[in-house]
């Protein structure tokens, strides 16, 4: 990469480390209700799997921590925002909330709450590409407590016999809502987990973003060229609890603060001063460019459109379908 991608790299794991601290603030203020959960903490991994991979061609699907993998794949940031505000204008006009993120006109096929459902649907998108005789892969987030789901090896078993184009994502947090990985699983990495259904995997460093992003091309690489399943798993950490009700008590600081000097922003702010790409400055530049825009589009908009109609309970059932779905969805053809 030059210099310039770089530099943009290091801004959206900053801009979406800002939006979701940004979250954590509205719903402390009341202004976003309902379930939340931040990515922050694993910013490199969304961003350095969709950088090497064709967000908007490629479909994208997630669990409940969706913001950041929505965003990256093309969704606007303010409709995003706007969705966590319950507004018209959010992303699945203020119907779904924060694990409901949907938009299909950049091929983002949603974030889903029950933990292990994107597994099935994931392997049906890259099914629906292999009937079609496209190039496209499905690409599937999910974090390591949903692996011990029986739809992931339900999954694992249909991709493998198929060769499904689809890539599964393991973003390892080491926690399963407050549960260590090592008192829920019995196979502590999870990357040997899929040798059952010769799926082939392997395990990377998740707060690097450059070892993520020469991973992620390994794998998308192999899917794409006809090859079947991939399943990759990135070692990380979340900063903050698994929920706004997380009281986070059952980690210890020092282990907080092991994974704080490993914090992704902070490894590549370093790299990129060291490389003279940036200086401190710079950064400092871009941290108030992210601020100013985060508040004066992002946040800005989503307090100011319009809360959806009661009278509109119904809207954009089957029988009025939001008009920027039909397309993308149905290919133009309306089904009653």
């Amino acid at each position: 990469m030059n210099a310039a991608d770089q530099k943009r790299l290091l801004r959206e794991m900053i801009f979406y480390r800002r939006f979701e601290e940004r979250c954590f603030e509205a719903y402390m203020e009341r202004k976003i209700g309902g379930f939340l959960h931040l990515y922050s903490g694993q910013e490199a991994i969304a961003t350095g799997v969709l950088e090497v991979a064709r967000p908007g061609h490629d479909y994208v699907i997630s669990g409940y921590r969706d913001h950041i993998h929505a965003i990256k794949a093309g969704a606007p940031a303010r409709e995003v925002m706007a969705e966590l505000y319950g507004k018209e204008t959010g992303s699945s006009r203020g119907r779904g909330g924060s694990m409901h993120i949907f938009d299909p006109t950049v091929r983002f096929m949603g974030g889903y709450a029950l933990v292990g459902q994107p597994f099935p649907l994931a392997a049906g998108l890259a099914l629906a590409s292999q009937y079609q005789g496209t190039d496209q892969i499905a690409i599937c987030f999910l974090g390591d407590g949903a692996n011990n789901q029986g739809t992931f090896h339900e999954t694992m078993n249909m991709a493998s016999l198929w060769k499904l184009p689809v890539l599964f994502v393991c973003e390892n947090n080491l926690y399963a809502i407050g549960t260590r990985i090592d008192r829920s699983t019995a196979v502590v990495d999870q990357y040997k987990r899929t040798c059952g259904y010769n799926v082939p995997s392997s395990q990377h460093d998740g707060q690097d973003i450059e070892v993520v992003m020469e991973a992620a091309r390994n794998a998308v690489d192999h899917v794409r060229a006809g090859k079947g399943p991939y399943f990759i798993e990135f070692l990380t950490y979340r900063t903050r609890g698994h929920s706004m009700s997380d009281s986070n008590a059952y980690r210890s600081k020092e282990e907080e603060q092991q994974w704080a000097a490993r914090d992704p922003i902070l490894i590549y702010s370093k790299r990129l001063k060291q490389k003279k790409i940036l200086t401190e400055e710079g950064i400092r530049d871009i941290e108030r460019s992210v601020q100013e825009e985060i508040e004066s589009d992002v946040v800005k908009f989503a307090e100011e459109s319009p809360e959806p109609r009661v009278e509109d309970l119904t809207r954009y059932c089957l029988e009025e379908r939001d008009p920027r779905w039909v397309g993308p969805l149905q290919q133009g053809a309306r089904h009653e």
